[in-house]
């Protein structure tokens, strides 16, 4: 039997302090996440973000939390497991978060008990990046060793402009942006520190190292992660029908005084009231399932910072979640995966 093991990044069981200290403790401490030397890392963990950040994102995840169901990302998700689960038919589908529950081990014993002996193993991080997709990776070839000691395993790789996963976000979007009619669209993928650009081009000399490095995928920017999100918009602007000026790209959620890759949302979008803009679209292709970093992060602060900027109306573009295009697109990419 073939067992398909959906990854996400993962989220906190509740939102309160201890439950999001927990969380953090585990995200932070991956050293693919903060690529510090390991006592620089322990510092910064534990005398800088951990005394402080916990109350804070508890703070901004009760905004979002479902009072029944609990975090959008895990609702979500599990109900792309199903839906998922639903189109195989006889393969088996099991849900694991890298950090967090169900864990990586939880979702491969899944699969092992219920007589899967091969493995495609689904980061759902459309473009490539250390601190996701190789993280996930290293866990899950870990795990499978451990459960299956010689495991049949494979990977769905980065799928930052796969036609199906593009038209998913296109099948989102296109209604929204039909109804609300914004000035401009932008999109905002997760930021990363610089150094992680440069760690995974193997020429040294072309990453961040001219304005026009992301503008075509070339051999030393393979693997770059900027590199992809551009290549992810570019995908995406003429399926949304939009003219090149129509759109534009930035990156979120930076952490830290060291530099992340440029320009930054939360720089842009005052920009753009200042430059007549009263109505922005703002889509999250970096992310396959709202989570606190579109919900709160864009649905609410982002919001928030551009009415107070003079904007008149800023929309949020839902992820793709369960959505039938994205489901199909899950099922393409890991029978492709699978051979």
């Amino acid at each position: 039997m073939t067992g398909l093991l959906l990854i996400n990044l993962g989220t906190p069981t509740e939102p309160t302090s201890s439950a999001v200290r927990r969380y953090l403790r585990q995200f932070l401490s991956d050293p693919e996440v903060i690529d510090i030397n390991a006592f620089g890392r322990w510092l910064l963990l534990n005398f800088v973000i951990l005394p402080f950040r916990p109350g804070k994102s508890a703070a901004a995840y009760r905004k979002i939390w479902d009072q029944e169901r609990g975090s959008p990302l895990m609702f979500h998700s599990r109900d792309l497991e199903a839906a998922v689960g639903d189109r195989l038919g006889d393969w088996k589908v099991a849900l694991a978060m890298r950090y967090g529950e169900p864990s990586i081990e939880q979702g491969l014993k899944r699969l092992r008990d219920a007589g899967a002996d091969r493995v495609i193993a689904f980061p759902m991080y459309p473009q490539y990046a250390l601190s996701s997709t190789y993280t996930s990776e290293l866990a899950v070839r870990s795990a499978a060793d451990e459960l299956w000691k010689s495991p049949d395993l494979c990977f769905v790789p980065a799928f930052y402009e796969d036609a199906s996963f593009i038209d998913a976000f296109a099948a989102v979007a296109k209604p929204l942006l039909a109804s609300d009619v914004p000035d401009h669209v932008l999109m905002s993928f997760h930021g990363l520190p610089e150094r992680h650009m440069k760690k995974l081009d193997e020429t040294g000399e072309h990453c961040l190292a001219s304005d026009t490095c992301c503008d075509a995928i070339v051999d030393a920017n393979r693997n770059c992660y900027r590199a992809q999100c551009y290549a992810t918009a570019r995908a995406l602007g003429p399926k949304l029908g939009l003219t090149d000026d129509a759109w534009s790209v930035s990156f979120q959620s930076r952490l830290g005084r060291t530099p992340w890759i440029r320009p930054y949302t939360d720089v842009v979008i005052p920009e753009f009231a200042a430059r007549g803009v009263k109505r922005l679209a703002i889509m999250c292709p970096a992310f396959v399932a709202d989570c606190l970093e579109t919900l709160e992060e864009i649905g609410i602060r982002a919001s928030e910072q551009f009415l107070a900027a003079g904007g008149e109306h800023l929309t949020l573009v839902p992820s793709l979640n369960s959505s039938a295009a994205w489901c199909d697109s899950v099922v393409r990419l890991a029978k492709r995966a699978a051979g």
